[in-house]
């Protein structure tokens, strides 16, 4: 039997991975199950090469694109690791107050699509900030199994305030128009949901794409319009959304939902397979315009 390609990859594949990437199940018994399907014509090179990110794929913005320019910024966290580092990406050209935009990563540390999200970012007039959670422990390792066992170490709570402080940091920064904007992805997600509840007048718009709601007992807070981004097919996170639901509309927080037809988590990550072009693009362009509109 001839060997099948990216395109066919069975939905099973995709939710092994889901599983495996968010802690459920550990990487002998993922590739285990993925063996499984190579007696129906799949090989463990298209399956893995499919699954496991690209992220020389996922590079839409050069880093040395004339109209940006990158750095790495350090900034005080003393109720989190003590300091914190994120990756800088400001319009070269600034010429007055721009609004602010943190990005943040996965589970697995500041890895080059992350990165590439704040280019994009910057090439659309924002000042974009992206701090790596991993700096602690060096900074992000080049490959995401390190990075997620990395960033599994470290204390939850330190990393929230990692992202607390990083987020008051850039909100000062001095070209900053004082309306800060959070985008984030999976965990990130989870922790635009978290700055959102944690501070009530912190974030002037906040953007999860496919990420859990903060605790219950901190959604009370939430004031700053929300645009909430989901895949139809991540039953995972899909699975808290009414609550959450309810209690934003007990709280009259404005907020969009949106729900990709067909799209798997993590559906707007360019670097694998669950990267859905259409409704990445789509969900950007929502994005953009919601940080155009809520940060001016």
């Amino acid at each position: 039997m001839s060997d099948r390609n990216q395109s066919e990859i069975p939905q099973e594949a995709f939710d092994w991975y889901d599983d495996y990437a968010h802690g459920g199940m550990d990487r002998r018994t993922f590739l285990k199950k993925l063996g499984t399907l190579t007696a129906v014509g799949y090989s463990m090179t298209v399956l893995t090469s499919a699954l496991l990110p690209n992220y020389a794929l996922a590079e839409q913005v050069s880093f040395n694109d004339p109209e940006i320019l990158a750095t790495y910024e350090t900034f005080d966290s003393p109720l989190g690791h003590d300091e914190g580092q994120g990756y800088l990406v400001v319009p070269k050209n600034i010429s007055g107050p721009l609004p602010v935009v943190l990005v943040i990563h996965e589970n697995r540390g500041l890895n080059p699509y992350i990165k590439d999200v704040a280019r994009r970012l910057a090439k659309a007039g924002f000042i974009a900030f992206a701090p790596d959670a991993l700096f602690p422990l060096g900074g992000y390792p080049g490959n995401d199994d390190e990075g997620r066992a990395m960033q599994k170490n470290l204390e939850r709570s330190k990393i929230e305030q990692d992202f607390l402080a990083a987020a008051k940091f850039i909100k000062a920064h001095p070209n900053s128009n004082g309306h800060l904007g959070a985008v984030g992805f999976c965990f990130g997600g989870y922790i635009v949901n978290y700055l959102a509840a944690v501070e009530s007048n912190l974030l002037s718009a906040g953007v999860p794409f496919y990420g859990t709601p903060a605790a219950a007992e901190l959604r009370e807070n939430i004031k700053a319009p929300l645009l909430v981004q989901l895949g139809e097919l991540d039953e995972r996170v899909n699975k808290t959304w009414p609550n959450y639901e309810k209690d934003l509309k007990r709280l009259h927080v404005p907020y969009e939902v949106h729900v990709y037809k067909g799209a798997n988590h993590g559906f707007h990550n360019d670097s694998t397979a669950r990267y859905d072009k259409p409704n990445a693009e789509l969900a950007w362009q929502r994005t953009i315009e919601f940080f155009q509109n809520k940060l001016s």
